[in-house]
């Protein structure tokens, strides 16, 4: 199992599928269950979280954790290297460069190959003791892979959380009424910070090792050389990094990275540039604070000036009111932003945002615009403050704040805003896919009262429907066709169609793989979802509390009642020829939609991705096919154009 998670979580390159994995972990859970005092202390069952800690123990580092000083100009950079050439009286030295990841500072202490002790930096001196909380990060080894370990090994890096999980993340914080996180870092340094390790369990963290503390029986001469036998050793490093003979080499493999600084799937702020050669490091010393022989370039954020018009809000699908600025149209980091959430108004406080204000924006993650600072000095006098309304803004109903929430929410069920998202996130193509189920059509559908719920779709009739403006019978006759083909939708679709908190739509295909039907997910209980992989306390309750209203109920047996496939299709046991591979899709395809194509690929085994990295296993390239396969062939992957993908896949039905 350990050995399937390195190559799950660290190479994504996995050998099981998702249902022979789970039948393993199960095994050795209830092997754990049966025998307590045989259980391993680098066992797998350790990544989903124990009981909550009442606070953190400290940990005095046997080697100081150091911070790297920073430098904003070239002519800095060309200064460090005349100060090392100096200290080391011409002595030969290279570089390398790596990316610097804008994470959390950690230090992971192995013993005999066991990883013993997590902690953060602390003071550089002391730190928190958060082991519990990083055994649940899965590319972290319990235990060093390769036979012969170092009696002490002390690793330091960074845990980070990815751009689409930071997302993800704050997605469901802000749907759940809860405070969204700044960015990518503050969310890790949150989630680590946490003391229900089950928590962290759900959090989208990762981490990239790449420095040393204490070192017991290991020794190299190259710095280069420690990264790689970190690699080979089961821990993910940087996936790009530059070995280079002097510091015009340093200079060029900076402005290499910052090209490619929005490719990596998590935020760099800039390159750190370390002396090669070991040895040399202790010739170099330190000052009180940072190493002599390692550096930090930091990029200038991509940031814009514009003007804050208007503040609107949006009902969300759980009926969660978010403030949204109205921007005047600005370029960053390549697009166009002219609308930017604002989160809640505790937010619009805390910056003292009005409207009329000139704003600084960014992308946070570089994903979601946000806004970063207000220009107060340029203020006329003529800004106006906002404030949040009592009632709310499409259905009039009351706004109410529930405990420990920050965001104001419509406790309206039947508000036709969450109707309308609820309906938008049904028929979407990654959920129903009901073609024909535009935003207009929504609108007319809800406003006019025919449409209360999902389920109502499946009673429409064609007259009603082709009376609708810019309606005939043949268009309503085309989404008649298209809502009858979404009955035979897969079962996980439908689970993650039905818009449940916190269930996206990898845990709608892990619910799939465990429960039979609708029936017995309906009845399942916390105690029994959280057995699941992957399915934590939160979605657990989210899911049991879904089910306990009985609108929800109602509809289900609607969609019963409309003969929908509320039961899994998948075999017993898989037959999974494609089963740790990973794909990426791109171009156009001509006899099937790249979604087709990406469902019968997961159907034999394989994996969707949809970035490319040297851990692809294949790229299919239809028309039409741009950087993604110039970034393949760059790295000399497997390309298949679309003929040669029809033939795997019908050689492997």
């Amino acid at each position: 199992l350990n050995r399937h998670n390195h190559l799950y979580y660290v190479l994504a390159k996995p050998e099981l599928s998702d249902r022979e994995y789970d039948k393993l972990y199960r095994e050795l859970s209830d092997l754990e269950e049966q025998f307590q005092e045989l259980a391993a202390p680098d066992s797998p069952t350790l990544r989903v979280g124990g009981e909550p800690l009442s606070g953190f123990t400290s940990v005095r580092h046997a080697v100081p954790m150091m911070s790297l000083s920073n430098t904003y100009e070239r002519q800095e950079l060309l200064d460090f290297d005349k100060r090392v050439k100096k200290l080391l009286e011409d002595a030969p030295y290279s570089y390398v460069v790596e990316p610097k990841v804008d994470g959390v500072a950690i230090s992971l202490r192995y013993e005999n190959g066991l990883l013993v002790t997590a902690s953060t930096r602390g003071d550089g001196k002391t730190g928190d003791n958060v082991t519990a909380n990083v055994q649940t990060i899965r590319s972290i080894p319990l235990r060093m892979m390769g036979a012969k370990a170092p009696p002490v090994l002390e690793i330091r890096g960074e845990v980070y959380m990815t751009k689409a999980g930071f997302a993800r993340l704050n997605e469901s914080r802000t749907d759940a009424g809860q405070e969204p996180f700044a960015n990518p870092r503050n969310a890790a340094a949150g989630s680590l910070k946490l003391l229900d390790s089950r928590q962290v369990a759900e959090r989208p963290l990762n981490a990239v090792l790449y420095g040393t503390g204490q070192l017991e029986g290991i020794k190299h001469e190259l710095h280069s050389e420690f990264l790689a036998y970190l690699e080979e050793k089961g821990f993910r490093t940087a996936s790009q990094y530059w070995t280079c003979d002097d510091i015009d080499d340093v200079t060029k493999a900076i402005d290499s990275l910052e090209k490619m600084r929005h490719d990596f799937s998590y935020e760099i702020d800039g390159a750190v540039i370390k002396v090669n050669e070991i040895a040399l490091h202790e010739a170099l010393g330190a000052t009180a604070k940072s190493p002599r022989w390692a550096v930090a370039y930091k990029y200038e954020p991509e940031q814009a000036e514009t003007v804050l018009k208007a503040i609107t809000l949006q009902v969300g699908r759980t009926g969660v009111l978010t403030p949204v600025a109205e921007l005047e149209p600005v370029t960053v980091a390549g697009s166009t932003i002219n609308r930017a959430t604002l989160h809640n108004i505790d937010e619009i406080r805390r910056k003292d945002i009005r409207i009329g204000d000139k704003l600084l924006i960014e992308k946070a993650g570089e994903v979601i615009p946000a806004v970063v600072a207000v220009k107060k000095d340029a203020r006329t006098g003529k800004e106006r403050v906002f404030d949040m309304p009592c009632n709310c803004p499409v259905c009039n109903g009351p706004v109410t704040s529930r405990e420990d929430e920050v965001a104001l929410r419509c406790e309206n069920m039947q508000c036709p805003a969450q109707i309308k998202n609820w309906l938008r996130h049904f028929a979407a193509r990654g959920s129903m896919d009901i073609e024909g189920l535009g935003e207009s059509l929504i609108e007319q559908l809800v406003d006019s009262g025919m449409v209360n719920n999902p389920a109502d779709l499946y009673e429409l009739e064609k007259a009603p429907l082709a009376a609708l403006e810019r309606m005939a019978d043949k268009s309503a006759q085309n989404l008649l066709n298209g809502i009858e083909g979404s009955k035979t939708r897969d079962f996980w679709r439908i689970i993650f169609a039905l818009g449940i908190r916190h269930v996206g739509a990898r845990s709608a295909q892990i619910l799939e793989g465990d429960f039979a039907d609708i029936d017995q997910l309906v009845s399942a209980d916390a105690e029994s979802l959280e057995a699941i992989a992957d399915i934590g306390p939160i979605v657990a309750a989210s899911i049991v509390q879904f089910f306990k209203e009985p609108r929800n109920c109602k509809i289900i047996e609607q969609l019963k009642a409309a003969g929908l496939t509320l039961k899994s299709t998948l075999p017993a046991c898989a037959a999974v020829p494609l089963s740790g591979k990973t794909f990426v899709l791109t171009g156009s395809l001509t006899s099937m939609t790249r979604d087709e194509a990406g469902e019968r690929i997961r159907k034999l085994g394989g994996k969707i991705s949809s970035s490319v990295s040297q851990k692809t296993s294949c790229l299919v390239a239809g028309e039409k096919a741009g950087s993604k396969l110039a970034k393949a062939e760059k790295l000399g992957l497997p390309v298949l154009d679309e003929n040669a993908l029809i033939e795997l896949l019908n050689k492997q039905d």
